[in-house]
């Protein structure tokens, strides 16, 4: 087909190519080709100029002016500089005296147009709206104007705004610029506490205010006096010095002005009575109120002592009784301690009484049951052994019974044998010895036999025998 063609069409044809490259190239050259609104930051993203570090840039911030956007590796946003208004109702603050305030107020902030600061907004703040930026920049308004009142104290904060607006602003902007935000205003509406420290403080103030006008007030009525007191001064001595030259001949006149000066001196003496007079009852009124109300407070006074004195007479009374108690309780328990340890011991020593009795008699039991054995197995055998070995004892015993009789004389009338060839003599040294114990009783046991002569038996009646006195017997 283009060979066809004439030359002069298919140059034809090539111009009008060529003319819709470069209509093309220039229309999308234009249509890449930005300007930057005043109120707007134009962010340029993607493939940027390196760093003088070798590193890309994450951004590159345009404010006023125009830039190529290279297509395909960059694209471009808007941040909007309008200036955003916060309200900041900061509640219980605590200041450096320790007293909790509330600072409701209102901030400006907006997005910083600095070199710097502009690249912080593009990195942090690009894609946020209006009202996430407005939360963030809350937030930290907050904590950097509580952080600043716990520096400062009340009195700095009611009296110097400047300086507090000041300090705020300095803390508060120096955080904002690292999100890439600045602080365009700040208005603080009011500062309150909820202890009223603020409004006593502004009491103190208007009192203060109100004093030293009364005292200036004061100063200008006594010096308004003293110029008056000095005016009258000067005439009063002009109007003498004229009176005295015109009243030289004139003593009716002189009179008449001595007579009137009395009764001015009458009347400022009598005004001058009823004023102190006045002053004196109110005084001794007074006096009278003071009296009553000080008798009334020394009767309260009282009242209160003696509640006091009574108080701690029955605090001391409670403190006795419970240490009396104590001390009670304490030697209730050291006889109760004492008496345990006593019956333990009588328990101990009876125990040991009842182990030696039983060691005892075991002992015996013992030594009985040799004895037996020793006598080949027969009691009555032992029995007799135990008497043999006894019965030098119990002769002892015998005679220690009847040592101790006394017989001064015995005179026995012997008649002669009687039946069993027994005598009268006989008979008697019998029946003596039977008065005596039973020794066949105790001989039988040992198995012994008594002797035929001292072995009981029947006995005649013996005669009466009577004693005859010592000087009537015979030699």
């Amino acid at each position: 087909m283009l060979l066809a063609m004439s030359p002069g069409a298919i140059v034809a044809l090539v111009i009008v190519l060529v003319v819709l490259v470069v209509v093309s190239t220039l229309i999308l050259f234009l249509s890449r080709y930005k300007k930057c609104p005043s109120d707007k930051i134009m962010v340029i993203y993607g493939k940027i100029s390196k760093n003088d570090d070798g590193s890309y840039r994450s951004a590159k911030c345009i404010h006023g002016g125009a830039a190529f956007i290279v297509p395909v590796i960059q694209s471009y946003a808007f941040l909007d500089l309008t200036p955003i208004s916060i309200s900041v109702d900061l509640r219980n603050a605590l200041s450096k005296q320790n007293i909790r305030i509330d600072v409701p107020s209102r901030f400006t902030v907006g997005i910083s147009t600095e070199t710097g600061v502009m690249q912080n907004a593009a990195e942090r703040l690009l894609g946020l709206t209006l009202s996430e930026i407005q939360e963030l920049s809350k937030d930290i308004i907050l904590g950097q104007l509580r952080l600043v009142i716990a520096t400062m104290e009340i009195e700095e904060i009611n009296a110097d705004r400047d300086k507090f607006l000041d300090a705020v602003s300095r803390n508060v902007e120096g955080e904002l610029k690292k999100i890439g935000l600045r602080l365009i205003n700040v208005n603080v509406t009011d500062i309150s506490d909820e202890s009223a420290y603020i409004e006593a403080l502004g009491k103190e103030a208007a009192a203060k205010a109100i004093n030293a006008a009364k005292i200036s007030v004061a100063e200008a009525n006594k010096e308004g006096s003293i110029g008056e007191a000095n005016a009258l001064r000067d005439r009063r001595i002009q109007v003498s010095v004229a009176e005295s030259e015109a009243i030289k001949g004139e003593n009716e006149a002189k009179a008449q002005i001595a007579a009137a000066e009395a009764t001015l001196r009458e009347a400022e003496a009598e005004a001058k009575r009823r004023a102190t007079t006045a002053e004196k009852v109110q005084e001794a009124k007074a006096r009278e109120d003071a009296y009553a109300a000080e008798k009334t407070a020394e009767l309260e006074r009282a009242k209160r002592e003696e509640a006091t004195l009574e108080a701690d007479v029955i605090v001391k009374t409670q403190i006795e009784k419970r240490r009396l108690e104590l001390e009670a309780e304490a030697v209730a328990e050291q006889i109760r301690r004492k008496a345990k340890g006593e019956a333990d011991a009588i328990y101990a020593k009876l125990e040991a009484e009842a182990r030696g009795t039983k060691e005892m008699l075991v002992s015996q039991a013992a030594g009985l049951s040799a004895i037996v054995t020793a006598a080949g197995g027969d009691a009555e055998s032992a029995v007799k052994l135990m008497i043999a070995d006894k019965i030098e004892s119990l002769v002892s015993t015998q005679v220690e019974a009847i040592k101790n009789v006394k017989i001064d004389k015995v005179t026995v009338w012997d008649n002669g044998s009687k039946e069993n060839g027994k005598t009268a003599t006989a008979d008697f040294l019998s029946g003596m010895l039977k008065s005596l114990p039973a020794l066949t009783d105790l001989f039988g046991m040992a198995g012994l036999t008594l002797p035929e002569i001292v072995r009981p038996g029947k006995t005649e009646e013996a005669p009466v025998v009577e004693e005859v006195p010592a000087e009537d017997k015979p030699e």
